[in-house]
This record gives C-alpha cells, sequence and structure tokens, in this order.
C-alpha cells in the first residue's frame, strides 16, 4: 500500500455486527483491518490443537481458562472485530458481555492457521497488529503450513516488539504467563 493512501473499511463496526447476529450458525464471521473476513470452520487437527494448548494452559495455570471463538472488540477505537480461535483470561471474564466482549482482561490470543489463501494476511499480519492494538500482551500463532509456533509479545504502538519463533518439536516459553508449551506433539496435527 503506497504511503499516505489510508485503506478504507467495507462498513462502520454497527453495520458488521448486525450482518454478524444474522450469518448463519455454520459461519465465523470477523471484521479485521475494516474487511469482513470469513473464518473457516475448524477441521479435526484444529480441534485436536486447541484442546493440546487448553490443557498446558490448565496445567500451568489452572486459574485462567482459554475460551474458544470468544468475540472480542480489537484494533484502534475497538473497531475491529476478532474471532479468536481461543482467548486466555481469568474466569468470568466474559460474564454479562455478549457476543463482543471488550478484550482488556484476556492475557493471549491462540491461533492456528487454516489451509486458506487468507492464512498469510489475517492470522500472521493483521490479527497479529489488531491484538496489539487492543494491548492483549501476548499472542500465540500456531502456523501448520511452516509448523512452528509464534509468541508475540509486548504490545507498544499498535504494535507487538517481541516475536520468538520456533519450530514444531521445541520448547517455547510464553512471556508473562508461566506456562512452557513442549511443541511435538503439534508434528501430529499437521497435513
Amino acid at each position: 500500500m503506497a504511503t499516505g493512501i489510508r485503506h478504507r473499511p467495507q462498513m462502520d463496526s454497527g453495520d458488521f455486527e448486525e450482518l454478524a447476529s444474522h450469518a448463519p450458525e455454520n459461519v465465523n464471521l470477523e471484521f479485521v483491518n475494516g474487511r469482513i473476513g470469513v473464518k473457516a470452520v475448524p477441521d479435526g487437527d484444529h480441534s485436536e490443537i486447541i484442546r493440546w494448548v487448553m490443557q498446558r494452559c490448565m496445567q500451568h495455570r489452572p486459574d485462567l481458562w482459554l475460551y474458544v471463538e470468544q468475540g472480542l472488540r480489537v484494533e484502534t477505537y475497538r473497531k475491529g472485530h476478532a474471532r479468536p480461535d481461543g482467548a486466555l483470561a481469568p474466569v468470568d471474564t466474559f460474564a454479562g458481555q455478549g457476543e463482543w466482549a471488550d478484550p482488556s482482561g484476556v492475557l493471549m490470543t491462540v491461533e492456528i492457521t487454516s489451509y486458506d489463501e487468507d492464512t498469510d494476511r489475517c492470522d500472521r499480519v493483521e490479527k497479529a497488529l489488531a491484538y496489539a492494538q487492543a494491548g492483549i500482551p501476548v499472542y500465540l500463532l500456531i502456523d501448520r503450513d511452516s509448523c512452528e509456533v509464534t509468541v508475540f509479545s509486548e504490545p507498544e504502538g499498535g504494535k507487538y516488539r517481541a516475536a520468538l519463533t520456533m519450530a514444531f518439536g521445541h520448547t517455547i516459553t510464553v512471556p508473562g504467563l508461566g506456562i512452557t508449551l513442549e511443541t511435538e506433539p503439534l508434528k501430529n496435527y499437521v497435513r
């Protein structure tokens, strides 16, 4: 994108919320970086990775819960709407908030790449920016295409200042949360 050219959103966030409220149950819509996106329906391996992350989080931090596909208001001024694969937060963080919640209690978001053409733009770029803009301390990206785990941390100025990428099979520590992930089992859940 050329310098000085601003991306024009497809619609405002209120119109998106209205549209998303009428989407069929088997369709998950997101509104990140001013664009509507359809989130892929998880396959079995995707579900197993979420289970794996949830177990690790519970082992290390039983005081927290990994909420699956909780809608969050993200990006500057909360105009974006993302539905991360997982949002790690204290119990009751989302009580009474409805479909699109304030992300202020979220300690980590988790995304698992899908085998589709939007993965690079959405999971690797736009969501990293959106979660940083929302001030979420950690973004964990499990990339099934590259067989790597990336931990983004230290949000500042709308971006994560730190990113650590390790190939599946290595151990990675989630900063500030006391969670260690031995990623060898992830090799079982890729094509």
